[in-house]
C-alpha cells in the first residue's frame, strides 16, 4: 500500500512586489498551518518522505509541518520539480519515487494539487484551499502503479474556524 499526502502551501503575502517563487507566507498562513498540523497529528504516522516546492511559501509551510510532526531532516527535501502548476508533472514525480517509501507528503501549488486530488482520489474537491491537506491511499506496491485511490482524509482550515 502507498499513501500520498498533498498539502497546498499556506496563504501567501502580496504586500511586496516579488517574483512568484519568492512570495512569503502572510500571518494567516502560519495560523492555518498550526490548525492543520494540530488536527493531522492524530492521524499522522511515520515513516514518511517529504518533498516541497522551492517556492518560499511552500517551503515555509513544509518546514512548519516538519517541525510540528517531528519529521527528520533526512526525510525532508526541497525540490525544483514541485514548483509547478501542472498536475501531470507532479504525477510523474510521484511515479518516479522509490518503492521502499510507503508514504509521500508533498507541498505545492494549485491548480495542480486540486487537479491531482481529483485525478487520483475518489472524492470530488472543488478547490484544495491554502494549507489544505488531502490524504489518498492506493492499494499498490509500487509508486509507478499509482492511478486511482481512495481519499481517506481532507483537512481544510475553514472547517476548524
Amino acid at each position: 500500500m502507498k499513501k500520498l499526502i498533498l498539502v497546498r502551501h499556506g496563504k501567501s503575502s502580496w504586500e511586496k512586489p516579488l517574483e512568484d517563487v519568492e512570495r512569503p507566507l502572510k500571518e494567516r498562513g502560519y495560523e492555518d498551518a498550526e490548525i492543520i498540523i494540530s488536527a493531522f497529528k492524530h492521524y499522522f504516522e511515520k515513516p514518511v518522505k517529504v518533498y516541497s516546492s522551492k517556492a518560499v511559501r511552500a517551503a515555509t509551510t513544509a518546514k512548519l509541518f516538519q517541525k510540528g510532526l517531528e519529521i527528520d531532516d533526512a526525510d525532508f527535501e526541497i525540490v525544483d520539480d514541485l514548483y509547478t502548476f501542472d498536475y501531470e508533472r507532479i504525477l510523474d514525480f510521484i511515479r518516479a519515487q522509490e518503492d521502499s517509501i510507503p508514504q509521500l507528503m508533498l507541498f505545492g501549488h494549485n491548480p495542480a494539487f486540486t487537479a491531482l486530488a481529483n485525478e487520483l482520489g475518489d472524492q470530488g474537491i472543488n478547490n484544495v484551499p491554502t494549507t489544505g491537506l488531502v490524504v489518498i491511499d492506493f492499494q499498490v506496491d509500487s509508486w509507478q502503479d499509482v492511478d486511482y485511490g481512495k481519499t481517506l482524509l481532507t483537512l481544510f482550515p475553514k472547517n476548524f474556524k
